[in-house]
Formats: structure tokens, sequence, C-alpha cells
């Protein structure tokens, strides 16, 4: 009989809430040192989740995501991730 394993739950670095991977969304921390979404879950580096849209937000002021990801987030890349994690949470879209 095949051992069941838990998968790993996540948290989301601003609201504390916590899940399977899927349910989040995945900020990592590139090569460059630069903040950038990961939609495939699987890209390397140092990485983050996040809810939400609204959670990027709360991240933003009061810096959580630069803690988490142990760089420099600009303002630059808090609006480019905003925008893309809006693109995945609009409706009509297929969850996975």
């Amino acid at each position: 009989m095949p051992i069941q394993t838990n998968k790993r739950q996540r948290t989301c670095i601003a609201c504390g809430a916590t899940q399977q991977k899927g349910a989040f969304h995945r900020i990592v921390r590139t090569a460059e040192g630069a903040a950038a979404f990961d939609p495939t879950g699987r890209a390397a580096g140092r990485g983050a989740y996040v809810c939400t849209g609204a959670c990027l937000a709360a991240a933003k002021k009061t810096r959580k995501l630069e803690r988490a990801l142990r760089c420099k987030v600009t303002d630059q890349d808090y609006e480019r991730l905003a925008r893309e994690i809006a693109l995945v949470e609009a409706p009509g879209r297929n969850e996975e």
C-alpha cells in the first residue's frame, strides 16, 4: 500500500493564510535582484506567496515582500506585479 504524503502548505506573506501552493501567486527574486511574478511556481530563486492583489498591496505597505525576498522592491516592480496578478485573477480565466 502506498504511503500517503501530505502536501506542504504555503503561507501568504501579507495575511498569513495557509493553503496549497496552487491557491497562491508566487513572486520570485531573480538573479538580477529584482522581483518577478512566477505564474508556473517553478522559477529558480527565492520565492514568496501572496493570496490576491489586495495582499500584494498590503505587503507593499508593510514592506513584507522586501523582507521575504531579501531584496529592494521598487514601485515599478510593485506596479508590474499588480498588473500581472490582476490578469491572472481576471474573471473568466480557468483556475488550475
